[in-house]
C-alpha cells in the first residue's frame, strides 16, 4: 500500500476541486481517495491502494461491487437496446422486471411505477397519496431521510438539510418522534395517534422500517404493526420507505417482513440495480388506481422510466439475491456478528451499537469522534460512512456477499480506528 490518500488520489483531488460544485465532495489533505475499481467486497484506489468496503456505497452494491452476473446483464442489453422510451413504447425488459418485483414484495401490493432514485420513488408516493385522499399534508419521523430533491425535503427530518431551502416549501413537515428498541411499544403507538389525530390533513405517513441515515435506530417490535392499525383507523396512508433496508439488508428481503406488514405504498431502490440507477413505488392497486388511466400524456413521468438497462440489472440482481441466498446470509452473519459488537460497545466514546442483519450503527460520543474514527479506519484500509442526525454514528452496511474473513478483518480495524480517534 501506498500512502492513504496516495499522490494520483491528491492530484485527481487538486483537478476536482477547480471543476466541481463545491458542496458536492468533501476535500482536506487526508481524505477522500479516488477509486479506480471495485469487486466483491473490495475497492481499489488509483495508487493500488485495497480497501475492505463496509459501505456498500451507501448499500447500493449488496451483491458486490461488479458483480459478473449484474455486469453480464447489463452487457447484452447495452447490445441490444440502451434506451426506451419512457411512457410511450414500452419494452419487454420493463414487463418482465414488473412480473419480478410483483414476485417478492409483501403481497397485495400490485402496482408498480419505475423511477431512477429514489427522491423519484418518494415524490411518486407523496403524489399518489395525494390523489389517494384528497388530502395534502405529510407526516414523518424525526431522524427521516427520505432524499434531497426539493418536493422530498417535504419530508425531511434532518434539519440540517432541510433549512437552507425551507422558504421554497410550503410547510414544516409534521415530524412523530421515532422510537428505539428499549421504548415501550404502547406509550410510542400512543404519541403517534394522537400526533395523528390532532392533524386531519394528513394524506400519508411515511416510516423507514429501521432509520438508515438517522442513525441505524430499531424500533420496538410490534411498532410497524400498531401503525398500520393507526393509519387505517384515521384514513391516513401507510407508506414504507425501504429505500436502504430492502433487497436482503436486514436479514429478510425487507425490513416490514420482521411483522408481516403490508403498506399501502412501497418505496425500493439503492440495491435493486446491482449498482446500476433505478427504483420504484410499489402499491395497493386501492391506491395506485387514483391515478387516472393514460390519455396519452401521463401525469407523472421522466424520460428515464423503466430504462432497459436499469430493469436488465434489477433482474439479475433479484436473481443472484435468490441464487446465493442473501437474505438468510446477513441474517446469519448478523447474529454472528453479536460477540465483536458487544467488544466494540465496551470501547471507550461508544454509547450505543445497533441494528439487524448487516445493517448497523456504532453511536459515539460525538460528531468529531466519528470523523476521526472513519479517516483512521481509511488509513487502516476500511471504508466506513457517518449517520444520525449530527454525523454521530458509524454505519455499517456492508455487501452482503463479503467474505467472513474479510468481515472480521474489517470490524477489528474498525474497532482499532475506533480507539485510536478517542
Amino acid at each position: 500500500m501506498s500512502e492513504i490518500p496516495g499522490p494520483r488520489s491528491r492530484a485527481l483531488r487538486a483537478r476536482l476541486a477547480m471543476q466541481e460544485s463545491r458542496n458536492v465532495t468533501y476535500l482536506a489533505d487526508d481524505f477522500p481517495v479516488f477509486w479506480e475499481s471495485a469487486s466483491r467486497a473490495t475497492v481499489t484506489d488509483v495508487d493500488g491502494n485495497r480497501y475492505i468496503d463496509l459501505t456498500a456505497a451507501f448499500g447500493v452494491a449488496a451483491v458486490g461491487h461488479a458483480n459478473p452476473a449484474v455486469a453480464a446483464a447489463l452487457a447484452e442489453q447495452a447490445q441490444r437496446l440502451i434506451h426506451g422510451m419512457g411512457d410511450v413504447h414500452p419494452t419487454e425488459v420493463r414487463v418482465h422486471l414488473l412480473e419480478r418485483l410483483a414476485q417478492i414484495v409483501p403481497r397485495g401490493l400490485e402496482r408498480t411505477f419505475l423511477a431512477t432514485t429514489g427522491s423519484e420513488a418518494i415524490e411518486a408516493a407523496m403524489k399518489t397519496a395525494i390523489l389517494a385522499t384528497g388530502k395534502s399534508e405529510f407526516a414523518a419521523f424525526a431522524g427521516a431521510y427520505h432524499g434531497l430533491s426539493l418536493g422530498a425535503l417535504a419530508l425531511c427530518g434532518i434539519e440540517k438539510f432541510r433549512q437552507p431551502f425551507a422558504a421554497a416549501l410550503p410547510r414544516k413537515p409534521l415530524l412523530l418522534g421515532f422510537p428505539h428498541a428499549t421504548m415501550p411499544v404502547g406509550d410510542a403507538l400512543d404519541a403517534a395517534r394522537a400526533t395523528l389525530k390532532a392533524h386531519e390533513s394528513v394524506a400519508a405517513l411515511f416510516v423507514e422500517p429501521i432509520q438508515a441515515r438517522g442513525g441505524c435506530i430499531v424500533p420496538p417490535h410490534g411498532y410497524l404493526r400498531g401503525l398500520r392499525a393507526i393509519c387505517e383507523e384515521l384514513g391516513v396512508l401507510l407508506v414504507f420507505d425501504e429505500i436502504y433496508t430492502g433487497f436482503g439488508r436486514t436479514g429478510e428481503w425487507f425490513a416490514c417482513n420482521y411483522e408481516s406488514v403490508m403498506p399501502d405504498l412501497f418505496c425500493i431502490g439503492k440495491a435493486m440495480g446491482g449498482g446500476f440507477p433505478i427504483s420504484a413505488l410499489v402499491g395497493t392497486a386501492a391506491a395506485m388506481d387514483a391515478w387516472p388511466a393514460s390519455s396519452g400524456e401521463a401525469l407523472h413521468t421522466s424520460t428515464y422510466l423503466g430504462n432497459p438497462l436499469g430493469c436488465a440489472a434489477a433482474i439479475a440482481t433479484i436473481e443472484q439475491i435468490e441464487r446465493l441466498g442473501l437474505p438468510a446470509r446477513a441474517k446469519r452473519l448478523g447474529s454472528e456478528l453479536a460477540p465483536r459488537l458487544t467488544a466494540i460497545a465496551q470501547t471507550r466514546g461508544v454509547v450505543d451499537v445497533r441494528g439487524r442483519g448487516l445493517m448497523w450503527g456504532i453511536e459515539l460520543r460525538d460528531p468529531a469522534h466519528a470523523e476521526r474514527a472513519v479517516r483512521a479506519a481509511l488509513g487502516r484500509g476500511v471504508i466506513v460512512l457517518q449517520a444520525g442526525p449530527r454525523g454521530e454514528v458509524l454505519s455499517v452496511t456492508p455487501p452482503l456477499v463479503i467474505p467472513e474473513n474479510e468481515l472480521e478483518r474489517g470490524m477489528a480495524a474498525l474497532r482499532d480506528a475506533i480507539s485510536q480517534s478517542f
